[in-house]
């Protein structure tokens, strides 16, 4: 995805959701890591581009975080309709936000993870990704304690709970999920992106 079109959508996209939102204490708290990720990404652009792939990813996950950010988590508004035809019993968004909690963060740390070489027996690159992503998954769980602890009443829509008493194990799960089905379905496209960029380096495979 070329430079221009990323920032286009990225600046659009956080620009909506910024306006009138449902409320300003989630707003902040969402689209700060979407900030985060975009000033790494602009420090490091010249001496480390990332491949396409993993540009592409960031930019839906930073999507995904702006619309929770506008909306609340508990009430995007496709989500409500969804909920409606297919009877579920509470907006399942959060659900998509943290499989996508995993399934980004995936291909993150596989990227940097061959590109630096980090783990010398890639067979165990899988492994040591997902439990790393269920890590990622489980310190975010506990922003939302803390947040909530200091907080109070302020923090309900960025916990986006809607009274699941198994809301923080299954978030957990669905971040697992992600971690795996994104390197199930994306490792050979992403080892040909990291070949293109990388023709003289030897990089370990894996899948």
């Amino acid at each position: 995805m070329k430079t221009l079109c990323w920032l286009g959508i990225f600046a659009a996209t956080l620009l909506w959701s910024g306006i009138n939102p449902k409320d300003h204490f989630t707003w902040v708290l969402e689209v700060i890591p979407a900030l985060i990720a975009l000033a790494i990404m602009a420090a490091s652009r010249t001496h480390f581009p990332l491949t396409p792939l993993l540009y592409t990813l960031i930019l839906t996950h930073s999507v995904i975080l702006m619309i929770g950010g506008h909306y609340t988590y508990a009430e995007v508004p496709l989500f409500d309709y969804l909920a409606e035809q297919f009877d579920w019993q509470r907006n399942h968004y959060d659900k998509l936000g943290h499989f996508a909690q995993g399934f980004v963060p995936a291909m993150v740390c596989r990227e940097l993870f061959l590109r630096h070489q980090v783990i010398a027996k890639p067979r165990w690159l899988g492994s040591v990704i997902v439990l790393i992503c269920l890590g990622i998954s489980a310190f975010y769980e506990l922003i939302e304690w803390w947040v909530a602890e200091l907080s109070g009443e302020d923090a309900e829509a960025f916990l986006g709970t809607q009274g699941y008493v198994w809301d923080t194990q299954s978030d957990m799960a669905m971040a697992m999920l992600g971690a795996i089905v994104a390197l199930a379905s994306l490792s050979r496209l992403h080892q040909s992106q990291l070949t293109a960029i990388h023709q003289g380096d030897t990089l370990p495979t894996a899948t």
